[in-house]
């Protein structure tokens, strides 16, 4: 009964769905503000029905309701009940619903937090997200219902979830990933009502800007959580192989960042328009191509959820809508956008368009990389890939560029500057970076090299610049800069976080040690500076699986370091087996152990790996979300733009 309910709220919310697009604008168009205020009960109450299916769903798979196709395919008795609680969105028709839950949680949220908005602005943008949600719900009822009944018996067991996802990284990463991709919505949404009102102002900027940062720290976290997910989980100790879905959560996000830099030159300075309506649009356009890629079968990846083709024409035909709809308008709007005010090349304004282009350029070469072999494929010219090599090759130097433009912008002056002023300010913060950059690799091994000079001398020179900032903005008074604002302060630790990661990636990427080695227990093995010695094999045996397991001591200048366990489990239910790494962490150094299979003889063959400063490709990523978290808590800024906001809602009443 609890399944039919969960339908039932799912088509209710449907409904809701289709009249939150409809009656608002039918009040905007005719000038009823009884028809405008509809619009937020009726956002409040597509999302209540939306969660309560989720929660039907969730409690379908505490009770083992094997009735449930779902259920029976992704579940199990034994299996644990967090990973039950995760199981929802560990595959397609779950993690659909759970993406349109989210969606209609952001729809209230906008409702309730946009009091002092005019009444037709908000009207317009929860019935551009309501089309969202009429088109990813019906997408949910018409081919991914995941309330579909065993009929007219139940199997008395379910297959089990995938062993990849019964991690803590199930539990994390999708609804965060989720909450960044359709949180995007929130800014198109506000970009086309602008359009469609004419109200490309200040004001629309400053509205859409807490959005828009509260959406990227979500994506930031979400993609970072990935990351660290596949890097213990997969068992080879990467962190990014520019696999095809990792490429989709990325885009979003370059472009995403463009537009949160375009938003504020918008709001600052009434420039830039055009170009961050756009910007919004690509966003979201991206994160809906994301979706597509994942559910459509048209390429094959661990990430992937569905491989059914009609559901992916589905797919396409939302995103065609959207992106042509939005584009459309745009056209039609275009030429009654107007910026005002002008700027000098050497200025901050120059500074951030160059950034805003380095991203988009970047988020363009990745788009090319992975789509270029399904358009070759498809017309007939056979099968290739496009491998790390041409990513790095097409995305470091950009990112390079990015820093530098990055420690540039944040120094220059709003309208006009000089590079004689500029040079006079970051000078020693050129010459500091130089100097600690080319120390590093001689340091590090005692050896040129050339690539980690450069990766390590642009993160100095973003640290550099950001400190001289900080200390210009305070004018050299240390008691001054707790007062430059929240949002300030935000951004200082976004860049920040930017060169911690770039650091992490360099040092990463240059220096790792990997070992593959035949070992028996009771031998050992050296690696760098530490040796590994094989204690003993043996067996666990978990909630749900079978291990074989392989214990290590670590030893370093013959002081005992770690033991580490890591383990080849083989799952009951599907008898799949999956490898779980041991890692030593620390914040300088990972030591990895990862098992391969039993040989006759006794021994195991093993990959140890070390690999330095591996911690701060993720600390960088959690700087830049909490840098995004300060911007959008800001009460001064929110006071302001509360107090603003006002004042476009008043002058119409006068009208």
């Amino acid at each position: 009964m609890v399944p039919e309910f969960g339908q039932l709220a799912l088509i209710i919310a449907l409904v809701l769905a289709a009249m939150q697009v409809v009656i608002p604008l039918v009040g905007v168009q005719s000038g009823r503000e009884w028809l405008m205020a509809y619009a937020r009960p009726l956002a409040a109450g597509q999302a209540v029905f939306l969660m309560v299916s989720l929660l039907a769903l969730t409690y379908a798979f505490v009770t083992d309701d094997f009735s449930v196709v779902y259920v029976a395919t992704n579940s199990n008795t034994q299996l644990p009940t967090p990973y039950k609680i995760s199981a929802v969105w560990g595959a397609h028709e779950g993690s659909l619903l759970l993406w349109v839950t989210m969606l209609g949680a952001w729809g209230l949220a906008v409702a309730w937090f946009s009091r002092t908005l005019p009444l037709d602005m908000v009207a317009r943008v929860l019935s551009i997200m309501g089309m969202v949600s009429v088109g990813f719900i019906l997408f949910t009822v018409h081919t991914s219902n995941p309330f579909e009944r065993h009929l007219p018996s139940a199997p008395l067991e379910g297959a089990d979830l995938n062993p990849l996802l019964q991690d803590f990284g199930l539990i994390v990463h999708p609804p965060t990933l989720y909450m960044g991709y359709v949180g995007l919505s929130v800014a198109f949404a506000f970009a086309l009502a602008a359009l469609m009102s004419g109200r490309l102002d200040a004001a629309w900027a400053r509205w859409s800007r807490p959005w828009t940062t509260a959406a990227w720290v979500f994506l930031t976290l979400g993609i970072a959580l990935g990351s660290w997910w596949a890097y213990y989980e997969l068992g080879w100790g990467g962190w990014w192989f520019w696999d095809p879905v990792e490429n989709a959560s990325l885009m979003p996000w370059l472009v995403a960042t463009a537009l949160m830099h375009s938003l504020a030159v918008t709001e600052k300075r009434g420039l830039f328009k055009s170009w961050t309506v756009l910007l919004a649009i690509f966003a979201f356009s991206l994160s809906l191509l994301g979706t597509f890629l994942v559910r459509s079968g048209v390429l094959t990846s661990v990430h992937a959820f569905a491989s059914d083709p009609d559901r992916g024409v589905f797919i396409l035909a939302l995103l065609g809508i959207c992106v042509g709809g939005s584009l459309l308008l745009y056209a039609i709007k275009a030429p009654t956008v107007a910026s005002v005010g002008r700027y000098q090349w050497v200025s901050r304004e120059s500074a951030l368009l160059v950034n805003n282009l380095l991203l988009l350029v970047s988020a363009f070469a990745i788009l090319l990389g992975t789509l270029y072999p399904l358009v070759h494929d498809f017309m007939g010219l056979g099968k290739l890939s496009v491998g790390a090599a041409w990513f790095n090759t097409m995305f470091v130097p950009l990112s390079v560029l990015l820093a530098l433009v990055m420690g540039i912008g944040s120094m220059s002056r709003w309208k006009s500057d000089a590079f004689s002023r500029l040079g006079q300010e970051l000078k020693w913060a050129c010459l500091a970076a130089i100097l600690l950059g080319a120390a590093v690799p001689l340091l590090a091994s005692g050896e040129w090299n050339w690539q980690v000079v450069m990766g390590m001398s642009v993160s100095f020179w973003l640290i550099g610049a950001t400190l001289v900032d900080v200390w210009k903005k305070s004018r050299g008074q240390l008691a001054r800069i707790p007062k430059l604002g929240v949002s300030f302060h935000g951004m200082v630790l976004a860049h920040v976080g930017v060169a911690i990661s770039i650091i992490g990636v360099t040092m990463v990427s240059n220096y790792s040690l990997e070992k593959a080695v035949k070992i028996a227990p009771g031998e050992s093995t050296e690696l760098g500076s530490y040796r590994f010695e094989f204690a003993e094999a043996g067996h666990i045996e978990g909630p749900n699986y079978v291990s074989d397991a392989t214990r290590f001591k670590v030893w370093r200048d013959d002081k005992l370091m770690e033991v580490l366990t890591a383990e080849k489990r083989r799952y009951n239910a599907s008898g799949q087996i999956m490898t779980e790494a041991a890692i030593d962490v620390s914040l300088f150094r990972d030591v990895y152990v990862s098992m391969g299979e039993e040989l006759p003889d006794g021994a195991w063959g093993m990959r140890l790996q070390v690999k330095p400063y591996m911690r701060w490709v993720w600390l960088g990523a959690i700087f830049m979300s909490i840098g995004g978290l300060l911007a959008v808590m800001d009460k001064r800024y929110r006071a302001r733009q509360h107090k603003r906001a006002a004042a476009p809602a008043a002058k119409e009443a006068v009208a």
